[in-house]
């Protein structure tokens, strides 16, 4: 599967939230690694970091987990960070990766001095928690996995080694 185009789609309570396509660097079947230049017009500013035209994704989604990582580098290669993404496990078909956002995220600096936990209010309002309770509680534990590997810098760069 390596050099081709998939399309990334990323769906929010139901509704397709972004779509915008990427190159494959790597699929095992369970991790697939794509890379794709940031696809929302204009410039995103968090606060935290900038998300602007020229900056590039190597997105990581599994087929068995429940969080996506996406590392940010800036146009001149200098890595800005990571910004992880609280899904349902990726379906990967027909050219086709598709994830369920569940609000919830976390930011992590390209030093890893800064770890943050992101949306929880969102999430909160979602209703998932009700609708879906193991749904909701698996998702809190993905956040509480990502933020423990993000301190532990080795078994976060380790999670991403392709």
């Amino acid at each position: 599967m390596s050099a081709q185009s998939v399309e990334i789609a990323l769906v929010k309570a139901g509704r397709t939230k972004i779509r915008y396509p990427a190159s494959v660097v790597s699929d095992d079947g369970t991790h697939l690694v794509v890379r794709a230049p940031w696809a929302a017009p204009g410039v995103r500013d968090f606060g935290f970091v900038r998300f602007e035209p020229g900056d590039v994704f190597t997105e990581h989604y599994w087929r068995d987990r429940w969080y996506a990582v996406k590392e940010v580098t800036a146009a001149d290669g200098t890595l800005k960070g990571w910004y992880c993404d609280v899904t349902r496990p990726a379906v990967v078909a027909d050219g086709r990766v598709e994830v369920e956002d569940l609000d919830l995220d976390l930011w992590v600096s390209a030093d890893g001095a800064t770890v943050l936990r992101l949306d929880e209010d969102e999430f909160e309002a979602s209703g998932l928690a009700d609708r879906h309770p193991e749904a909701a509680a698996e998702a809190r534990r993905s956040l509480d996995t990502l933020e423990d590997l993000a301190r532990t810098s080795q078994a976060f760069t380790a999670l991403l080694h392709v």
